[in-house]
């Protein structure tokens, strides 16, 4: 049996069934289930699980609010969502709250143990046509054309992971002009000015452009 311990929730008892039935037939530790959000994350801060399969639409609490919950609170559970919902705003959500797994839940059987085993290790994994659909999501060459040569390095820069404070250094520049290159590239980009909406547009991008 796979030693890690898993809780699962789903507002619908027959996905919630073959789900369940699914991974204990592949040798899974499943400790709980629960029909709903409240269950869910009373399952949670219970059992202590390894990781939390999680519906993404539940009554009660979703799983987003649950993942809320579990971070402001400390709690080391490894949250994974299933979902039927592809839109760009809810993957954004899942990465500022550290979500570890996403996945579509008519891939969910396909993708699940390789889902688990790649939380299991301590690496996210996001559903393949979930990224492939936001691959699709790019904005017009045009967009990328307008940006100037510090603009592009500065892009690269924060695609390796590099600080405000990183990157001026790294540049020789102060710290504010790097947050206003930031702006003008999130505006040329036309992306939402969310938290770390940049960052997950120059990782999922970074290949085509550089």
């Amino acid at each position: 049996m796979n030693k890690h311990s898993i809780i699962t929730a789903d507002d619908h008892p027959l996905l919630l069934k073959g789900l369940n039935d699914f991974l204990l037939e592949k040798k899974y530790n499943v400790i709980g289930s629960g029909n709903n959000g409240r269950e869910a994350y009373n399952l949670i801060t219970k059992m202590d699980p390894d990781i939390a399969i999680l519906d993404i639409q539940m009554p009660y609490m979703s799983g987003l609010e649950i993942a809320k919950n579990c971070k402001t609170n400390g709690l080391n559970t490894k949250i994974v969502l299933i979902t039927l919902h592809k839109e760009r705003d809810l993957y954004q959500k899942a990465q500022d709250l550290n979500i570890f797994g996403y996945i579509l839940k008519e891939f969910a059987l396909e993708e699940i143990e390789n889902c688990i085993n790649t939380v299991s290790s301590g690496e996210h994994y996001y559903s393949p046509k979930i990224m492939e659909l936001l691959a699709d999501d790019i904005p017009e060459d045009s967009a990328l054309t307008d940006l100037t040569p510090s603009e592009k390095k500065i892009l690269k820069l924060i695609a390796k992971d590099k600080t405000n404070k990183e990157i001026a250094s790294l540049l020789f520049i102060s710290y504010r002009t790097v947050e206003k290159h930031r702006s003008n590239i999130i505006n040329k980009l036309k992306l939402e000015p969310k938290t770390n909406s940049l960052l997950i547009w120059a990782k999922e991008h970074h290949q085509k452009f550089f």
